[in-house]
């Protein structure tokens, strides 16, 4: 009787099994007026960045910041489709989330998230590309999100990640888009914070700009701040954009 109820066309698992325990409490028992851990308040996490990653799309990067992956594929310069004459091109941004990015699964549709995402990124761009060079013509960005670890990382380093593949495409512009995300906890200034640390902050702040001509092209602010607290907050992300700037432009030129 054994042997008729025995599959072997199955691979059978033990008979005790338990769920894997993460380790994400690393800020779990944080309190008011305690340093921040592993971390000085105003380090980045270190960043793994390869262009030209996808051989079929005109221009490609993959970066890394620890629990933050993300690829991103550029295609085009190409024709729009959109019979219209328009003398600038178009700029489109689509990311997507890996079902196995997030704590929770995520459904394969497009969600608010996506999209709020995409605009994110897609606001922060827009003004470095030279668009009015490309009359009737679309270039598409597609983000994958492999693991977030955070919305403010995922946009920043989505941005990061998008500009160095327009660069890698050849595509013309003012100058590369870096991006660095800050968080108010307690009385401190976190920059690059995770998903945990963003949850204790009383709010959150994005910067997008061009190091190379001083420009921010994009603000992105979440939760309660005052002026002052906005103004440090802006002041400490373009001091690690300019940082972020050089590894980005060393790692173009490694590639070309």
């Amino acid at each position: 009787m054994a042997q008729a109820s025995f599959d072997r066309r199955r691979i059978n698992g033990p008979e005790e099994s338990h769920p894997p325990i993460f380790d994400d409490a690393e800020n779990l028992f944080w309190t008011l007026g305690q340093s921040r851990k592993a971390r000085n308040p105003t380090d980045i996490r270190p960043i793994f960045l390869q262009p030209g990653l996808i051989d079929q799309a005109n221009g490609s990067a993959y970066v890394e910041t620890e629990r933050t992956k993300i690829a991103c594929a550029v295609y085009g310069p190409r024709q729009s489709k959109n019979n219209a004459y328009n003398e600038k091109g178009k700029l489109n941004v689509e990311v997507k989330f890996a079902p196995f990015s997030c704590g929770h699964r995520k459904a394969p549709i497009r969600d608010a998230e996506d999209r709020s995402l995409a605009m994110a990124i897609h606001q922060a761009l827009v003004p470095s590309v030279r668009l009015e060079l490309l009359p009737k013509s679309t270039i598409d960005v597609f983000l994958t999100i492999i693991e977030a670890d955070g919305m403010e990382g995922c946009i920043a380093s989505g941005v990061v990640a998008a500009s160095t593949a327009l660069a890698d495409a050849g595509v013309e512009m003012l100058g590369l888009v870096m991006s660095c995300a800050s968080s108010i906890v307690g009385r401190e200034i976190w920059l690059d914070p995770t998903e945990g640390e963003a949850q204790l902050a009383k709010g959150t702040l994005v910067l997008s700009c061009m190091p190379a001509v001083n420009t921010v092209t994009s603000v992105w602010q979440s939760g309660q701040m005052s002026l002052g607290e906005v103004s440090e907050c802006m002041d400490a992300c373009h001091e690690r954009c300019t940082d972020i700037h050089f590894v980005v432009a060393q790692a173009l030129r490694d590639h070309v």
